[in-house]
């Protein structure tokens, strides 16, 4: 799932290409790198090193919202997509949550369950984006087929359990 804001802007990566990696592997972009390279910096650059930063606190929010709506259904941890930035510090542009959209097997109500969870996660970020809305989709379809079983079950004839005494 990624997020929509900024989500079309270009941001360079003055690493020469970009990075991706999971939350335990990354290079925290929080913890900069102290280096006086930030005093060399063009007024541009640190207007660049701004949205990175913006950009970067919005994409590991989003991604943590997914995380924390999706409990056992999470995969993992998140994944993010890093630029480094003009201050050699990587940042985070764009992200991923996996979640476990499988139904429950033999158990519409464990479906049904499962669904609505999954639909929470998907829309749990303030501002969802097109693949959250269209996993929520998704979702809603899953537990509307789980409803169908479920009341088909509940419909079918019980043989065996009712007798007839009047004869």
């Amino acid at each position: 799932m990624s997020i929509p804001a900024l989500a079309n802007t270009q941001f360079p990566d003055y690493s020469g290409s970009a990075k991706s990696g999971s939350a335990a592997a990354r290079q925290d972009s929080t913890k900069t790198q102290q280096t006086g390279a930030s005093a060399q910096l063009s007024d541009e650059q640190l207007a660049q090193v701004q949205k990175l930063k913006t950009r970067d606190r919005e994409v590991r929010a989003h991604e943590q919202a997914h995380l924390s709506a999706a409990g056992g259904l999470a995969t993992g941890g998140a994944h993010f997509q890093y630029v480094t930035g003009p201050d050699g510090v990587r940042y985070a542009t764009g992200g991923d949550v996996g979640i476990d959209t499988s139904e429950v097997s033999g158990n519409p109500q464990a479906t049904l369950a499962k669904a609505d969870t999954i639909r929470r996660a998907a829309l749990a970020p303030a501002q969802p984006s097109g693949q959250d809305l269209s996993v929520a989709g998704q979702a809603s379809a899953m537990a509307a087929k789980a409803r169908a079983e479920l009341l088909k079950s509940q419909q079918a004839p019980n043989s065996g359990q009712h007798l007839n005494v009047r004869a």
